[in-house]
């Protein structure tokens, strides 16, 4: 494993979801690859201003994350694991069923997803019909753009985008495929991505994507606004309804393919792995995620204040998820 362990981390931990060894002193965070750039840059804030470790960050994708997370409660496991989407009503129950029955949420800002490709290609005035009729499996299959529509560039359809276990290929399915399916024409019932090489599944690593469109500027990238944001001299966003990606746009509302950034606490671990919840608290300070913090600099677009300082508050207390959430 990645994380540090003493040697006490190879005994057989107690089986209760309250009984957690004491074999680990530094806090192992995984899941979304959108989220991992805001926590790894909290993690390294905690890591210089207090006297914990530095947590350790991976990036495992959302779904990859909560299998992870709710698998079980002991130092073989996961402290925290960020999401680019809610968990699934699924997932909590598994993680019920496994003793992981103590869990906060926390929701820590907003994110577009964008579709974008690199400087020098050409520049792309999209609709989510337009996509949809591009990558949907049930649709008509073009190869080339101009197929879809006269007005876009005759050039083959290359999209880099996440695999299924990436929160963000949850949203762009829900956002786009979902939303714009019926304006397409295509049956929404069971639409899925089509997999004849036009969508290409890029991995979880989406820096790995922008080097990718760096070096195909014909092709285009499925990613969160935050990595658009920090390469916006190598890339550029396509217009997605007539709307640009821009932190403005995404704050007010307005770009359509929009959503929610979360991560979960593993209760049962905070008294056990040193600094879990002080981690917690600083990831959702005004510091950090506050409207002039450290992480908005980094692409985060922030909470409404009322909602910042509920969700602040519920960190803090460590408020109990209870399963009413999905009513």
């Amino acid at each position: 494993m990645s994380f540090i362990k003493t040697a006490a981390s190879a005994a057989i931990l107690v089986a209760s979801a309250s009984s957690v060894a004491t074999a680990r002193d530094q806090i192992r965070v995984v899941g979304s690859s959108t989220v991992f750039p805001f926590s790894t840059a909290v993690a390294e804030q905690f890591g210089r201003s207090t006297d914990f470790q530095t947590p350790v960050v991976e990036s495992t994708g959302s779904g990859g994350g909560l299998k992870l997370f709710c698998a079980g409660v002991g130092t073989d496991h996961p402290d925290i694991t960020n999401a680019s989407r809610r968990m699934k009503e699924k997932e909590f129950k598994l993680c019920q069923d496994n003793g992981v029955t103590d869990v906060t949420e926390a929701v820590i800002g907003y994110d577009g997803i964008v579709v974008a490709n690199a400087k020098g290609g050409p520049a792309f005035e999209l609709t989510r019909e337009q996509i949809v009729t591009a990558l949907a499996a049930q649709g008509p299959l073009p190869t080339t753009w101009d197929e879809v529509d006269p007005s876009l560039p005759a050039i083959n359809i290359e999209v880099l985008g996440p695999p299924p276990s990436s929160g963000t290929r949850d949203a762009f399915e829900e956002l786009v495929m979902h939303e714009g399916c019926e304006g397409a024409g295509i049956e929404c019932e069971g639409i899925t991505i089509r997999e004849d090489g036009a969508f290409i599944e890029a991995g979880e690593n989406d820096n790995l994507i922008v080097s990718k469109l760096e070096a195909n500027p014909n092709a285009l990238g499925v990613f969160g606004f935050s990595f658009l944001d920090q390469n916006s001299d190598a890339l550029q966003g396509a217009l997605v309804d007539g709307t640009e990606p821009t932190f403005d746009n995404i704050a007010a509302g307005d770009y359509p393919i929009s959503r929610s950034l979360y991560f979960y606490i593993k209760n049962a671990h905070v008294g056990v792995v040193p600094g879990l919840q002080e981690f917690a608290v600083e990831f959702m300070s005004e510091d950090a995620s506050g409207e002039e913090g450290y992480l908005i600099d980094k692409g985060l677009i922030p909470l409404p204040e009322d909602m910042f300082e509920t969700i602040s508050g519920n960190v803090s207390s460590l408020t109990k998820m209870t399963g009413d959430e999905w009513k």
